[in-house]
């Protein structure tokens, strides 16, 4: 599957977001260029699922500036989602669904058609499977399986939140192969080595200097 011929940038500037009493983002500034890959590290608690939730428009900033391809967040969070493929720690399809109805689902959602889901389902090997139940897939392939609905819809920035959990090592490779492609924005939360070259590591809601 080709990259998108735009990516998007993302801006984070003064960002809080609070928990009951936690802060868990407090005050981050960072900036993503368009095309970039960015490895987010730091210990759990560190604020990265919060930021690429807020991102991915699930949450809301509790206060200072983020936008994504220059439209600001919430403000114009319906026109950002289009843009945006979101891997978060669940993996967000249906067990009494096979896995080709789960992605031909996410991609009528998205407008595009059904072969998107069928190619991204070649992609990510799991195209011999594609006919069982989501409820008998294992680990890894449930794993695959929410890669391949994140890109089903050729999104421009790419979040990830410790994709490679579950995976084997071929997943991994097939995981490296995407995020060697260029052409799309990727920000990933992840403790796994040598995905980008680029790494900013947050600490207590900021990145640290």
């Amino acid at each position: 599957m080709s990259p998108p011929d735009v990516a998007v940038g993302v801006v984070c500037r003064g960002v809080v977001r609070v928990f009951g009493h936690r802060r868990a983002l407090d005050g981050l500034d960072l900036t993503v260029a368009a095309g970039e890959t960015l490895l987010l590290t730091g210990p759990n608690g560190a604020g990265k699922t919060t930021l690429l939730r807020i991102l991915a428009t699930a949450i809301r900033p509790g206060a200072g500036e983020v936008s994504v391809a220059g439209l600001p967040l919430p403000g114009r969070a319906a026109a950002v989602r289009p843009l945006i493929g979101y891997l978060g720690h669940r993996p967000l399809v249906y067990p009494p669904l096979t896995g080709r109805e789960n992605l031909r689902l996410y991609a009528a959602l998205h407008g595009v058609k059904d072969a998107a889901a069928d190619a991204v389902l070649e992609r990510f090997g799991l195209a011999g499977r594609a006919g069982d139940r989501v409820s008998e897939f294992s680990r890894g392939m449930l794993q695959r399986l929410a890669l391949a609905r994140a890109m089903v819809a050729s999104p421009r920035l790419l979040l990830l939140d410790e994709p490679t959990a579950g995976l084997d090592e071929d997943g991994r490779d097939l995981l490296r192969e995407l995020l060697a492609e260029g052409g799309r924005t990727v920000v990933a939360a992840t403790h796994e080595p040598g995905l980008a070259d680029r790494r900013v590591a947050l600490a207590a809601g900021r990145a640290a200097a």
